[in-house]
């Protein structure tokens, strides 16, 4: 069909018309909550480079749970600030750290919340990094083991699934090893399965306190430059029986996300990692753009490049606007 026969505005003559040939859809139901779990009470400390996000102690995290669930959003992720630091990241498969702590507060008020955490050791050790340090690097195999405690306390604590963000080769079949040999073979594990070394993750570090001391991770996280390894690395995760497969970030890996959709059956997640949050309200806090259109953009691109669902320090706000 060619001009002037075919004419493509036809379809977008008004609101109506555009609602009816929408070929992709955001929806609350895409959309997970992460939040940021303080050791203590009475605080909810903003996050400087985060405008509306917050280190929250649990009654806190409880209170912003119900807003959560009252607006239609099914799940959130949790990281955690613990009291103590230490080389191993004690506190991170510690019975009674504090995301464990937070699991049972809000599966307590909030029991059909699907509750996620994230499994990694960067939030708990003193050094900053994801696992157990060996002659200056990252121990894949020493760290494994921990991995796979923290997720089970997770899961002890009432998680509804597990989210291992730490990259180390192998953990998701250490992790469902475990899990399954505990009796908790019908919890999901959401693989950050492809998660490169980006500098997009600069509020994320802020928030969750988690700056290496020294060094970087682009031993253990994957080079932005690499597509094909991403295939490689989420086919290793589904092998070991992952759930879900995740991208992050998001915005610069859209063709990542579209690739894994077509090679790949699992669900898949998006993060809309914090970098990616904080540009859009730098740039609408100056009036430069409109930050809502900007915001429900970007996270339909994702949508667009395959993505089934979003994690998203947006969620709050996506699903007050779905709701108008």
């Amino acid at each position: 069909m060619y001009f002037p026969a075919y004419r493509p505005r036809r379809l977008r003559r008004n609101e109506n018309l555009r609602r009816m040939v929408r070929e992709t859809h955001l929806r609350v139901d895409d959309l997970i909550y992460p939040m940021f779990s303080a050791f203590g009470e009475n605080i909810k400390k903003e996050i400087g480079s985060m405008p509306g996000i917050y280190q929250q102690s649990i009654e806190h995290i409880v209170a912003e749970a119900k807003e959560v669930y009252a607006l239609g959003i099914p799940a959130v992720i949790l990281f955690g600030i613990p009291e103590e630091k230490d080389a191993l990241g004690s506190d991170a498969y510690c019975a009674t750290g504090i995301i464990q702590e937070t699991v049972r507060a809000i599966k307590k008020e909030l029991p059909e919340l699907l509750v996620i955490t994230d499994v990694c050791m960067c939030e708990y050790t003193d050094h900053g990094h994801c696992g157990v340090i060996k002659d200056g690097d990252v121990d894949n195999d020493a760290t494994l083991e921990l991995l796979a405690k923290e997720a089970l306390s997770h899961v002890q604590a009432g998680a509804d699934i597990v989210a291992p963000s730490d990259m180390m080769d192998g953990r998701v079949g250490a992790i469902r090893d475990v899990l399954d040999d505990h009796g908790f073979d019908r919890i999901p594990i959401m693989s950050y399965a492809v998660k490169y070394a980006s500098a997009y993750y600069g509020p994320f570090r802020e928030a969750a306190e988690s700056t290496p001391e020294f060094g970087d991770r682009r031993s253990y996280q994957m080079d932005p430059a690499n597509r094909l390894e991403a295939l490689r690395e989420a086919n290793q995760d589904l092998a070991e029986a992952a759930d879900f497969l995740m991208v992050k970030p998001a915005l610069a890996y859209l063709d990542v996300l579209r690739e894994l959709k077509d090679n790949f059956d699992l669900p898949l997640v998006a993060y809309n990692v914090s970098g990616e949050y904080s540009m859009i309200k730098a740039a609408a806090e100056k009036g430069w753009i409109d930050g809502e259109r900007v915001m429900l953009e970007t996270l339909l691109g994702m949508k667009r490049a395959g993505a089934d669902l979003i994690i998203t320090y947006h969620a709050k706000e996506v699903a007050g606007l779905l709701q108008r």
